[in-house]
Parts: structure tokens; C-alpha cells; sequence
């Protein structure tokens, strides 16, 4: 079986009833749902939450809530690996043995289908444990610098301030959009982000995690942006 869990608790502090937000008269979390149905990859889409709202809402767009996520698995400080493994372990013991899963995040409202069968493709491969989505900085980090207490700077590494942009290492950074695994890679203490892991890139409008108020506002943008006529992709 290969599944997707969106993990959707009904808390959230920073951002009220982020989760199932309207975004575009839509709840935020009605497009993930309807991207992974629309790529026909997953045999269940599953939402783990303790909200009886989000319950609804995310069955109304699609999308299987089996159980309701324990409290004891929906404070602020609990892991998301161990919301994923209470959900396979519940699938496998109710519906049937899990192959992979794909973890997708309730406000990645940007992703696409596609992204979803490249990624799928690539750890169908077997070489690795987990496919992850990531952006590459748009900056040098080596190049980054912190700030004292005295609002003084120091640079992360000295060597690199006459280096040009073109002659450093690039780095990227998680999406905070969706994450397949190996269901042994879930159930395990592996690290996503480690030798087993690889990744598949995103195109900078193609995701924006959102943390606070701010990032919804430039998710808002991202997604009208990208919708116009006016931003046309280059062909890769």
C-alpha cells in the first residue's frame, strides 16, 4: 500500500486555525488533498488530527480520517515522526501492510502532482530511505553572519569574504512541503536529513512554509503570482 499522511492537529498558536485557513475561499488544506488525489499515485490519503472540524472538513474534499489522533500526540512539543508512525502502525494493523508513505503538510498549498510522481519515481529506485522536498539558498551561506548582543557581526566563516557568489558550495534547505519514505525509515530512529536521504528540488515559487502571519501573506503572493499570466516557467 502506498500512503499519504497529512498531519493536521487543531492547534496552532501563531496562526488561528491555520490548518484549515481559508486560502482563495478554499480551506488550505483541501489543496494538498486534492493534489495528491489528483496524481493517483496513493491507494489511501490519510489526515491524522484530533480536530473534529478538520475531520470533517478534510473527508468533505477527499481525503480517509480513520481514528482521531491521540491527545497525548497532539501537543505543541510532540514530534512529527511519531505522529507518522502511530498512523502506519494503525493502517497496518486495520487495512494492510504499508510500502511507503508520503508525509504532506496541510498548508503546502503550492505543491503539485507532478512533484509528487517525480519524487515518488526516485524512491521507488530503492537507493535511498527517504526523498524529501528542498529549495537552494538564494544566498551564500557561508557568506551569512550572526549579530552580538551589542548588535556588533560576526561572520559564520571569515575565509569566504572576498569569495565570489559563483565559486562557493551550494546548499539548500527543507520545503516543509512533503517527505516520502520507506515505511522500515519511518518506523525507525533515521535521520530525513542524512546519507540515506536524497532530495527533490522545488522551483522557488513552488513552495513557502508557513510559520507566522507573514508567511501566509507571502504564500497569498507566491500563489497569485504563479497563477498569473504574466509568470511564465523556464523549461527544464
Amino acid at each position: 500500500m502506498i500512503l499519504a499522511i497529512i498531519p493536521a492537529r487543531g492547534g496552532s498558536k501563531r496562526i488561528k486555525n491555520k490548518n484549515i485557513k481559508n486560502f482563495f475561499k478554499k480551506p488550505i488544506i483541501s489543496y494538498p488533498i486534492n493534489e495528491a488525489i489528483k496524481s493517483k499515485i496513493f491507494d489511501k490519503i490519510i489526515v491524522s488530527t484530533d480536530s473534529d472540524k478538520i475531520r470533517k472538513i478534510s473527508q468533505k474534499f477527499g481525503a480517509n480520517v480513520f481514528f482521531k489522533r491521540p491527545k497525548k500526540l497532539s501537543g505543541d512539543k510532540v514530534s512529527d515522526k511519531l505522529v507518522i508512525k502511530h498512523a502506519i502502525k494503525w493502517v497496518t494493523k486495520h487495512i494492510g501492510k504499508v510500502r511507503y508513505v508520503c508525509v504532506i503538510y496541510p498548508t503546502a498549498a503550492l505543491i503539485k502532482k507532478k512533484d509528487l510522481k517525480k519524487s515518488f519515481n526516485t524512491i521507488k529506485k530503492k537507493q535511498w530511505s527517504f526523498v524529501f522536498s528542498a529549495k537552494k539558498y538564494t544566498y551564500p551561506i557561508q557568506r551569512s553572519f550572526s549579530m552580538n548582543k551589542n548588535k556588533s557581526l560576526k561572520m559564520m566563516s571569515k575565509k569566504y569574504y572576498n569569495k565570489r557568489s559563483q565559486e562557493l558550495k551550494d546548499y539548500y534547505h527543507d520545503a516543509g512541503q512533503f517527505y516520502w519514505g520507506k515505511t522500515d525509515a519511518w518506523l525507525s530512529n533515521k535521520l530525513i536529513f542524512g546519507k540515506n536521504s536524497t532530495i527533490h528540488l522545488l522551483d522557488y515559487f513552488d513552495s513557502h512554509d508557513v510559520d507566522i502571519p507573514t508567511d501566509w501573506r507571502i504564500l497569498e503572493k507566491l500563489y497569485n503570482l504563479r497563477n498569473t499570466k504574466k509568470y511564465v516557467r523556464k523549461k527544464k
